[in-house]
């Protein structure tokens, strides 16, 4: 499926922390970072409807997510992994390969927990990748 650009109604970003709500005593262990799955919204800019089915499928197989935390030891360099300065932050869009994090919801939203050097893309929005 190829994607597409989506209409949104705000900033997903707005959306996910709207929905998360309070995380400030939620605390990122080691080097794990925790992401939101970004949910595609009805309508792409196209004028296309995406049905709830196909929209379920991010659950399964979304690959885009914005950061909302990260563990101390994400992105630090040691021994054994050299990170080059690379590094995230909470609210930036991420890729990710299904496979590599774990799902976990808080709050209600579908997060997904992933190591930091599983985290493959930085991207400048959620709906261009899928």
């Amino acid at each position: 499926m190829p994607q597409r650009a989506m209409v949104h109604e705000e900033d997903p970003r707005d959306t996910i922390w709207n929905a998360i709500g309070d995380i400030s005593e939620v605390e990122v262990m080691h080097n794990d970072v925790l992401i939101a799955v970004y949910m595609r919204p009805e309508k792409t800019q196209t004028g296309i409807i995406l049905t709830d089915q196909t929209r379920r499928e991010d659950e399964h197989q979304g690959k885009a997510g914005m950061v909302l935390k990260k563990g101390p030891l994400a992105f630090v360099s040691d021994d054994n992994y050299d990170f080059k300065d690379m590094n995230v932050e909470p609210g930036q869009w991420i890729a990710i390969w299904v496979s590599d994090g774990r799902k976990i919801n808080i709050n209600g939203v579908l997060c997904r927990m992933v190591e930091d050097r599983w985290l493959r893309l930085k991207i400048p929005r959620p709906d261009m990748v899928y």
